[in-house]
């Protein structure tokens, strides 16, 4: 709709976009800022077509966000990479990489490391001995892989991540003994098409494997602590702590500060909301909230009840206030 020769050279929301600017209109909450924007172009949901107000030029498409995805690219194209190895980087003997490859400032590989075909790595990133990264993964400044790390194909590492660091494992000691450390010879897999957030942590394994499922993306300052299984697909928002041995299914939504107690199943599809303690299993397709987590609804309706619980003693206390004073009991001589 309108004139088809409308440019745009940005993308903003709708309440800050100015003229040369692509905004959107996905839900119908957001119709105010659509009548007062400023933008040259909206991408508009057909259920608001008929809104009022707004740029002459809108483009009508099924889902606003999607075709965000296909225009970002187009406005806002991605830095092209150079190909080489920084002259101030270490590697290590026997490290194989196929070409083309960065290696930026000061990074360290370590020996036998193998690194695939347009792998990026960032200025002062280092990997241990041995770790292995798959093909077009790219490696922000400051991560760190310790030995024992694998990564898949199309994984995106931001800056600061320790992947492969021992867990926390120890064995108390007893009348004033030093706590003795449990050795951690598992490894850490990470699967493809992942991305991990910015100073966030996965250890490695004890015994087992710590497995980071492909499809699977994990927010900033997450951590993962050893032998975790993490399935396919799986959103893990910050701060989120899931503790060892914690087996959580594909597909699960696990929200902001939600704590995820050693030895648990999530099932598929579940949903851990925000800041939710988990010290049960989690049924496939659940929805918890509290601590501890309880079913969604049934939080939200003992919330209500509770500070219903408030009004009702104020009532219970009127009504002991005004009940008058019963009368001293009649005394009878004998």
């Amino acid at each position: 709709m309108g004139p088809g020769s409308t440019t745009v050279a940005g993308i903003a929301p709708l309440e800050r976009a100015g003229p040369g600017d692509l905004s959107f209109l996905a839900s119908a909450r957001y119709a105010p800022y659509f009548e007062r924007t400023s933008a040259s172009v909206v991408l508009v949901a057909p259920a608001l077509e008929g809104t009022t107000g707004g740029p002459e030029t809108r483009v009508i498409v099924p889902d606003p966000y999607a075709a965000l995805l296909v225009v970002l690219p187009v406005l806002y194209p991605q830095a092209v990479w150079e190909a080489g190895v920084h002259p101030t980087a270490v590697i290590g003997r026997g490290a194989t990489w196929q070409e083309p490859i960065a290696i930026g400032p000061h990074a360290v590989i370590g020996q036998a490391v193998q690194l695939g075909r347009n792998v990026r790595v960032g200025a002062g990133c280092v990997l241990g001995d041995g770790v292995a990264v798959g093909d077009d993964t790219e490696l922000y400044p400051g991560v760190t892989l310790y030995a024992g790390t694998a990564l898949g194909k199309r994984v995106i590492v931001h800056a600061g991540a320790v992947l492969g660091s021992d867990g926390f494992g120890y064995i108390p000691g007893k009348d004033g003994e030093a706590h003795r450390k449990i050795p951690h010879v598992g490894r850490c897999l990470i699967g493809d098409d992942i991305e991990i957030g910015a100073n966030t942590c996965i250890d490695r394994g004890s015994v087992d494997d710590t497995v980071i499922g492909s499809g699977t993306k994990i927010d900033n300052l997450v951590h993962i602590a050893h032998n975790v299984r993490i399935g396919a697909r799986c959103l893990i928002m910050a701060q989120a702590g899931i503790a060892g041995s914690v087996q959580v299914e594909d597909d699960v939504i696990i929200a902001g500060q939600t704590g995820i107690s050693d030895h648990l199943t999530v099932g598929r599809g579940a949903r851990l909301l925000v800041q939710s303690g988990h010290i049960a299993d989690v049924p496939a397709e659940a929805t918890l909230f509290g601590t501890p987590a309880r079913p969604h609804r049934e939080f939200l309706r003992a919330q209500a009840t509770m500070y219903r619980l408030a009004k009702i003693v104020d009532e219970l206390e009127a009504l002991v206030q005004s009940k008058p004073e019963a009368p001293p009991p009649a005394v009878t001589e004998p």
